[in-house]
């Protein structure tokens, strides 16, 4: 079954001879046998599972806690779909969105899949891209589309982005060693381009935005990451995260340095702090997202995308997930095809007139009180809320493969020897694990609300939480990138069904080995020597250090 570990007894099973589906949790006895950094997520947060469903199963807290039946109820309401009706099960899908279900993002609750050159579709199952569109001069994300571009919407409205005028192109590239190393083995590298013309935007067909106010934008791919064991990395501590950030400030070995908007002369530059009014007003370190954007999981992009993905409201989040300018509001409030027919769509929303203010006579009124109302209906209840956060802090990590396979200790030995070890850090211990929620949903003292906890576990995600620069082409937005948790990610493609690896922030690298060296594409990545050291090994120890990073 999906939830059941495999448990064996001393002596029956070698770890050679187990089944190629699981790996095998040792009782008291074997465990001798086993080294710690087996253990990925720590004694509370492992799992013994490498099939399709790896990245689903959940952490022996959410078991011992008396959490499964909710963290079920979260799994459903992650895989399924949203609705545009406005009742029943998983109702309230738009009035514009990004996806109308978290699983399409996180195929087998995973990386997203790379996808083909051609037209931008968010409608692919697996296509877990999110465009990142922003001014270059000020590297700020536009204010005429919202963060997460939403590419539909459900009738009368339309959709904020025609995904058609939004074009992929992979492109070959050659690095400053001509993809080749010394023994004459060979390697390709590719990266993406994205071109959105202006008249993608709905807001620029409508005449709402011009030219000048849209200025010069720059489009990027930002591909979502494994949601599994995220829960472990939010009981890291504060404090041992802002260790970290001093001891790399420190000892300097960085080429970059650290993003000074974040962390500078000792102290926190950049915290993170909701926005929500229902904010503690307190500030915490930045943790989650590629840009850093998120602090504690509570209030991180797993709760926000409950919400901004598929603009389902809830208690907390009564209002509509858009762009900042107001510009989609203003351009559908005046399109005479959504004015002829939003009486009868806002019918359907609220049938008993709750809202006056959209049923005047001045329809361009109506239809701009609804988009930019704060006093929407909750669509989700508090229920499904903590069933989701439940599910989401629950995830275990998948146990180290190929543990007693030669070349995965001793690619081990090389990925620490090189440096590579040195921002993919290997372990951290947790702390006491307080639940910590910025707006302030799950620490109020209301029962039911509680989650999974992970205390003073010893656990193995190979990041240091902190922001680094490789200096790509096409890279990240302002290349700052935070370094992205290795745990897990040797099974993406028997998870998600991919032809690929997948690995980087964009999906480019289509094997281990690209990612390797993209890595030290530029001299002044701040990886560029570990590459080096990478390419003067053999053969035989580049590819244990790749059949290492897929053990893991």
């Amino acid at each position: 079954m999906k939830y059941r570990h495999l448990f064996i007894v001393a002596g029956v099973c070698a770890i050679s001879a187990c089944s190629d589906n699981h790996t095998p949790e040792p009782d008291e006895e074997q465990a001798v046998a086993f080294p710690e950094w087996y253990y990925t997520g720590g004694k509370l947060g492992t799992s013994y599972i490498t099939t399709s469903a790896a990245f689903e199963q959940p952490s022996k807290s959410v078991e011992e806690g008396g959490f499964l039946a909710s963290f079920k109820r979260g799994e459903q309401l992650f895989e399924k779909n949203y609705v545009s009706n406005s009742s029943g099960v998983r109702s309230g899908l738009g009035p514009m969105y990004v996806r109308s279900s978290c699983m399409h993002c996180h195929p087998g609750y995973g990386h997203g899949k790379s996808q083909p050159d051609g037209a931008f579709r968010t409608n692919e199952m697996g296509n877990g891209y999110l465009l990142v569109v922003y001014n270059p001069t000020t590297q700020g994300y536009v204010n005429w589309l919202a963060g997460m571009p939403q590419g539909h919407a459900v009738a009368p409205f339309k959709a904020p982005l025609d995904e058609n005028k939004v074009i992929l192109k992979w492109h070959e590239y050659t690095d400053p060693w001509g993809n080749r190393f010394d023994d004459g083995e060979t390697y390709s590298l590719r990266y993406p381009e994205v071109n959105m013309s202006r008249d993608a935007v709905y807001a620029y067909r409508q005449g709402v935005l011009t030219d000048e106010l849209m200025g010069d934008y720059e489009v990027r791919l930002e591909s979502t990451i494994g949601i599994y064991g995220t829960g472990l990395l939010d009981a890291i501590s504060d404090e041992d995260i802002k260790a970290q950030y001093a001891a790399e400030e420190k000892d300097g070995y960085m080429p970059n340095g650290l993003n000074p908007a974040v962390f500078a002369g000792g102290e926190w530059k950049g915290q993170y702090t909701s926005k929500e009014v229902s904010s503690d007003g307190k500030t915490y370190p930045l943790r989650y997202t590629y840009a850093l954007s998120r602090g504690p999981l509570q209030d991180a992009p797993g709760a926000n995308a409950y919400w901004n993905i598929t603009n389902v409201t809830r208690s907390d989040r009564r209002y509509h997930y858009k762009d900042a300018g107001g510009y989609y509001a203003k351009a559908a409030a005046s399109d005479p095809e959504v004015q002829a027919s939003f009486a009868s769509y806002i019918e359907g929303i609220d049938p008993d007139h709750t809202h006056p203010e959209w049923f005047t006579s001045d329809v361009e009124q109506n239809i701009l009180a609804y988009i930019n109302s704060t006093t929407l209906p909750a669509e989700a209840t508090d229920q499904n809320y903590i069933d989701l956060m439940v599910w989401h802090r629950g995830l275990a990590v998948p146990a180290v493969r190929g543990i007693d396979n030669p070349a995965v200790e001793r690619g081990k030995e090389l990925f620490e020897e090189i440096g590579c070890a040195y921002c993919h850090r290997p372990s951290w211990t947790t702390g006491s694990d307080e639940i910590r929620d910025p707006a302030q949903f799950f620490t109020k003292s209301e029962p039911g609300r509680l989650l999974p906890q992970y205390p003073y576990q010893k656990i193995w995600p190979y990041t240091d939480m902190v922001q680094h620069k490789l200096l790509m082409v096409n890279d990240i937005r302002n290349g700052w990138c935070r370094t992205t948790p290795l745990w897990g990610r040797g099974l993406h493609q028997m998870v998600t069904g991919s032809e690929y690896a997948d690995r980087l922030h964009d999906c480019r690298a289509r094997t281990t080995l690209e990612a390797i060296m993209w890595h030290g594409t530029s001299a002044q990545s701040d990886a560029y020597e570990t590459v080096r050291k990478f390419r003067a090994l053999s053969k035989e120890d580049r590819d244990a250090v790749v059949t290492f990073l897929d053990a893991i």
